[in-house]
């Protein structure tokens, strides 16, 4: 079957890649769409440590093809967004619900595929850049299906994180003010988050001004190509301010825009080892800064609502495929999202 490898220097489409059958509490899911987050290149450049050859991608939608022993919530033939939490269950942060939190879920890289050279690699414990493959019977939600596959796809990891970052980490409240620093995939969906959650005030970041109208469409009120525009706008600061983007300097400036009992949430992704600086006294006025992984998501809560919040309209999903490639395309793809021709692209086999 075709899937998309890292081996360590260069990424390639495949067609020899062969998944195992499921085992106890497993799901074998066909792929039918999958979205390229700058995660997956930030493998590629090194930015995320991880071992090869791996097969890459891990925001995807597709069908059941068949299940383990014990898997009684999705059958063949039913539609399902995976998510990357291969969480057990049964630890005090999954008893917590806060899956994200389980340390099962974290960096125990797995290798349910082969090639002829032997093992790969499965990313984010997903890898949704296959044809097919195996998870965890807890990472395939069922959604209905009337929901098209390509924008469900982007349920899993986008949505999850931009969204749940709002709902479920800042706790957003109505009439709230954000700022949000990078309007790509992730920056976009917290927009959208912030306006469901009822933020009255929604500034969008971003050096290119082509952004503007995608993010006014998603719920921005301002948008600015500079941070340095954000004190006019809100003179005091803001309630809640994201950065999206992760470079530190932009940390810096998240952590400067808040107004007093602010939030900073970051959502970025910088090196592993970079780190940043700030004002401790800046801090004082009840400030936070605030780390922030997938979301905070409960992916068998989340994905169903946020499924249904799209089907009333209130939840944009087509608007952010705003490309879709053949898996043979990877490349394509890959300079578009770099260079930032799109916001999210996705693709199908």
């Amino acid at each position: 079957m075709r899937g998309v490898v890292f081996d360590g220097e260069q990424v390639r489409v495949v067609d020899d890649l062969a998944v195992r059958e499921p085992g106890p509490g497993e799901v074998l899911v066909a792929v039918a769409a999958a979205g390229l987050c700058h995660s997956d290149l930030s493998v590629v450049d090194g930015t995320i440590p991880f071992p090869v050859p791996v097969v890459l991608g891990h925001e995807g939608a597709g069908v059941v093809e068949a299940v383990g022993p014990g898997v009684t919530h999705v059958a063949p033939g039913d539609h399902v967004a995976l998510s990357t939490l291969a969480n057990c269950g049964t630890c005090a942060e999954c008893d917590r619900g806060r899956p994200t939190m389980c340390r099962q879920a974290i960096g125990r890289p797995g290798r349910p595929f082969t090639r002829s050279a032997g093992p790969v690699y499965q990313f984010a414990a997903n890898s949704a850049f296959a044809e097919r493959t195996v998870v965890k019977a807890v990472q395939a939600i069922p959604i209905p299906a009337d929901v098209p596959l390509p924008s469900a796809a982007l349920i899993g990891c986008g949505v999850l994180t931009g969204v749940g970052a709002v709902l479920n980490r800042a706790r957003v409240d109505r009439g709230d003010s954000v700022v949000v620093i990078g309007t790509g995939g992730i920056g976009l969906n917290v927009i959208q988050g912030a306006r469901i959650a009822g933020a009255l005030r929604i500034v969008a970041v971003d050096a290119n001004p082509a952004k503007a109208e995608a993010a006014r469409q998603f719920g921005a009120t301002d948008f600015l190509t500079s941070a340095d525009g954000v004190q006019d706008v809100l003179p005091t600061g803001a309630d809640h301010v994201f950065e999206c983007v992760g470079r530190i300097e932009l940390i810096r400036q998240a952590i400067d825009l808040l107004d007093r009992h602010g939030q900073a949430v970051l959502l970025g992704v910088p090196p592993a080892g970079a780190e940043a600086s700030f004002l401790v006294s800046s801090l004082f006025l009840d400030k936070s800064v605030l780390g922030c992984r997938y979301g905070s998501s409960r992916p068998q809560r989340d994905i169903p609502l946020y499924a249904e919040l799209y089907r009333q309209g209130r939840l944009l999903l087509d608007e952010l495929v705003t490309a879709v490639y053949p898996v043979e395309d990877f490349e394509k793809a890959r300079a578009d999202a770099e260079s930032g021709r799109v916001a999210r692209a996705v693709l199908t086999f």
